[in-house]
Order: C-alpha cells, then sequence, then structure tokens
C-alpha cells in the first residue's frame, strides 16, 4: 500500500491561521451550540443544521458506513417504490379508488424519504409520477380539490411535463371552473404544442364553455 504524502506545511499553517474553536453540546443525535443549545444561533455564529441533518440520515440507515457517492442508488428503495406503484395501478384499474390512493401515498411517501446524497432527480421523477396518480384516483372518486393539490405538486416538481398540466385541467373542470381549466391545458401546450392528449381536451373544454 503507497504511503502518502506529508501534509503541506504552508497549507496546515493556513488551515492553523483560520482555525477557530467553536465549543458545542451534544444532545443525542444531534450538535448544538453550548451556550444556547440551539442548532443555528446568531449569537454564537454556529450552523449546525445540515451536519445533524447528515447525521440523522447516517443513523436512520446503518447499512452505510459512511455516506455513498451520488450515484449509488440502492435497489431496496426503487423497488419498495416500484411496487406501491403497481398495485395502485391494479387498483386504480379495477375502480377501488381508495386503496389504489393508500399504494400510491406509500410509494410517494418511500420516494421522498431518499436520503440527501442519492440523486434527486431519482426521487422527482418517482414522486411526480406518483403524486400523478394519485390525483388521477382522487378525481375518479370525486375528489376534485384533493386532485389539484397533487396536481399542483406535480407541476412544482416537473414542470415542463404534459401530464401534470393535463390532470389539472381535469381537475378544475371538475370544480366547475372552465376558463382556469382552459388556462391550465394552454400552459401545458406552451410546453408540447403537439401534445394530442392535450389539444384534444381543450377542444372538450373550448365546447363545454361555448355551451356555457
Amino acid at each position: 500500500m503507497p504511503v502518502p504524502p506529508p501534509p503541506d506545511p504552508a497549507v496546515l499553517a493556513a488551515i492553523e491561521q483560520d482555525y477557530k474553536p467553536v465549543p458545542l453540546r451534544l444532545n443525542e443525535n444531534q450538535v448544538l451550540c453550548d451556550g444556547h443549545g440551539l442548532e443555528k444561533c446568531g449569537e454564537c455564529e454556529v450552523d449546525f443544521v445540515a451536519v445533524n441533518q447528515l447525521a440523522k440520515m447516517i443513523v436512520s440507515h446503518p447499512e452505510y458506513a459512511v455516506p455513498p457517492p451520488p450515484n449509488m442508488i440502492p435497489p431496496q428503495r426503487s423497488q419498495a417504490v416500484s411496487k406501491a406503484k403497481e398495485e395502485g395501478n391494479s387498483a386504480y384499474k379495477a375502480r377501488r379508488y381508495p386503496q389504489a390512493l393508500h399504494s400510491y401515498t406509500i410509494g410517494a411517501s418511500i420516494a421522498a424519504a431518499r436520503p440527501s446524497w442519492e440523486h434527486s432527480q431519482v426521487s422527482r421523477d418517482e414522486i411526480s409520477i406518483l403524486l400523478s396518480n394519485r390525483a388521477a384516483a382522487y378525481f375518479e372518486a370525486g375528489e376534485f380539490m384533493n386532485s389539484l393539490v397533487d396536481t399542483e405538486a406535480v407541476i412544482a416538481i416537473r414542470k415542463p411535463w404534459s401530464k401534470g398540466h393535463y390532470r389539472k385541467g381535469k381537475a378544475l373542470l371538475g370544480l366547475g371552473k372552465g376558463e382556469e381549466a382552459r388556462d391550465a391545458i394552454l400552459t401545458g401546450l406552451s410546453y408540447e404544442p403537439t401534445n394530442q392528449e392535450l389539444l384534444t381536451f381543450l377542444a372538450e373544454i373550448e365546447n363545454k364553455i361555448g355551451r356555457g
């Protein structure tokens, strides 16, 4: 095993010059300022929030000796998310909407609990799909406001995705808000101008507005 080179004295001197000892207090898995027992303290000029979050995640995942590199995605969580989604899809197709809602909620909760060192895009994709599916289940169950809430979350996470805008338009139309439904679909078309699902639904909305 190669022997590492000795540290650069100039670097060590610079570190020593900037080093400032900080009194702290340990409380279970938290680091707090010594003077006031706070995670973030302006008077003590310390902020341990990020350190405590990392410590909490490591403690909750004892299988990791240290945080793995960002591109390491343990398969167990992805499999659990996929299982919950498939169970929700099966229940949705069978019109068992309460069961579908339950499965989609479980899947979204699992995806949202991914540690911060895992690639955030994976979590965003999983959550947006599960919430979009849950919005559809809420809509079919006649819970249009809950459906709208989920579509807003989908759009916040994944704005260019047409499905979020489509589901938002459906929820708004279910609430009797035709003009707002049309605006939601037009927003989706600004990202995907040739999306046939959006174009077809836009024509349906305009037809209903015209009859009203």
